[in-house]
């Protein structure tokens, strides 16, 4: 067969199409692995908010870095705790709601719904950020499981734009092909 003969084309494009399909296989199983760690990281930090107040947390390590004090503080928990509300309010631990957006992220993700994983990412990013904000204007504590949460989110959300993109791409060439096959 020569250049020109639909055998050797159709060959490359089911080449192309294939490493574009395992590069997506990839993408989504990386961006499942982080959501994973991510899990993995809010435990860590349920764990330490779970604790005896009094007991020394695993990782307090200096004056500016102890994350008892910042998962013992009113703002460990959604919604923050107020000084005057009345008993019994619901409030969830904020890493209990890290690990079931990280769960929820690696399931979408699994599914191939990029885009849901996206937008969550974005979410989960935001969130992170103003409760980094917290951490570094009014608690003036840091939290390591928290920052180690807020590079997982951070890298989440790189990865999820970097799907989305390949993929666009790859619709928009495979679109490019069946447009050129009707053309000739």
């Amino acid at each position: 067969m020569q250049e020109g003969e639909p055998g050797v084309r159709m060959h490359e494009k089911r080449g192309i199409h294939q490493r574009g399909s395992r590069k997506m296989e990839s993408m989504k199983y990386l961006i499942a692995l982080l959501a994973v760690a991510g899990m993995a990281i809010s435990a860590m930090a349920l764990h330490v908010h779970l604790m005896d107040p009094n007991a020394a947390p695993p990782c307090a390590v200096s004056e500016h870095w102890d994350c008892g004090v910042v998962g013992h503080s009113r703002y460990s928990w959604f919604p923050p705790k107020t000084f005057d509300e009345k008993p019994g309010a619901l409030h969830i631990p904020v890493a209990a709601v890290g690990i079931a957006g990280y769960a929820v992220i690696a399931i979408f993700a699994l599914m191939g719904r990029l885009r849901i994983v996206l937008e969550l990412a974005r979410i989960g990013f935001f969130c992170a950020a103003f409760l980094s904000y917290i951490e570094a204007y009014v608690i003036q504590m840091w939290c390591i499981y928290c920052v180690w949460s807020q590079a997982i989110i951070a890298a989440l959300l790189v990865a999820s734009v970097v799907a989305v993109v390949m993929r666009q791409r790859r619709r928009a060439a495979s679109m490019r092909t069946v447009l050129a096959e009707h053309v000739d």
